[in-house]
């Protein structure tokens, strides 16, 4: 199991750590600050610094999989290719330094936060989701149409009103009572723990409230200046919104 410090706190941009395992698909560590591919947010990227400071790339992190292919709670960091001679030098029981690339999370936490307004503005089930540090996307299942200045009109709002951006958590048991705070479709909090994570935007004055795994800024005014880039049919029950920085 990979203790995974990003949950608690986002802006950790490195920690120490010991190399767990190594595998075809990657480096497992027994704690990381990597954010692995999960609810729509890519995995991140960095480095893994070794003690005499060489240093591996790290492209992607990706969750472990057991041998039917399920997730497991290992954290999986891919290294970038072409740096055999380095990882040859790896070995289970070494000590490492796990250092994100905080400007790529950055962008990623800003676009993820943004999601969770849109979710505000526009209050219909989410079908998919995609965040990537160059783009955000949600697709809405709904018919209506959506107006693009309206929608960056409401964000920009919401970012300049400095909203606080909280993280808790709920039991499985409360979640059940309470099935309308998933507001995805396609992607299911994680279970397992008995505790679910939460983020909460806007503290008294309620803005967004759901389960959520990723990593997210610590208040809205963080976020910038973050505009919808464009609105598509995707079909007809779905609408999508594509997030872009200004």
């Amino acid at each position: 199991m990979s203790q995974d410090l990003f949950r608690e706190n986002a802006y950790l941009k490195e920690c120490t750590a010991t190399v767990a395992a190594l595998g075809a698909h990657g480096i497992t560590l027994d704690r990381t600050v990597f954010y692995p591919l999960g609810g729509g947010q890519a995995g991140d990227a960095g480095v893994l610094v070794l003690a005499d400071g060489a240093e591996i790339a790290i492209a992607d992190t990706r969750k472990g999989k057991d041998a039917e292919g399920r997730a497991t709670s290992e954290i999986v960091h891919v290294p970038a290719p072409g740096q055999d001679a380095l990882l040859a030098r790896l070995h289970a029981g070494a000590t490492v330094t796990a250092r994100v690339d905080w400007e790529r999370r950055h962008r990623l936490m800003r676009f993820h936060t943004t999601t969770h307004l849109l979710c505000h503005l526009v209050p219909q089930l989410v079908n998919g989701c995609s965040i990537t540090p160059e783009y955000a996307r949600l697709d809405f299942n709904m018919t209506d149409p959506l107006d693009k200045e309206q929608l960056t009109a409401g964000i920009a709002r919401l970012v300049a009103a400095g909203l606080p951006v909280q993280v808790g958590s709920i039991t499985d048991e409360e979640l059940d009572a309470n099935p309308a705070l998933v507001k995805s479709m396609s992607v299911q909090p994680p279970r397992g723990t008995g505790r679910v994570r939460t983020i909460r935007i806007g503290g008294n004055e309620h803005i967004d409230f759901q389960p959520c795994g990723g990593t997210h800024v610590a208040n809205t005014a963080e976020i910038g200046r973050v505009v919808v880039t464009r609105i598509e049919k995707k079909s007809a029950t779905t609408r999508r919104v594509v997030l872009g920085f200004a």
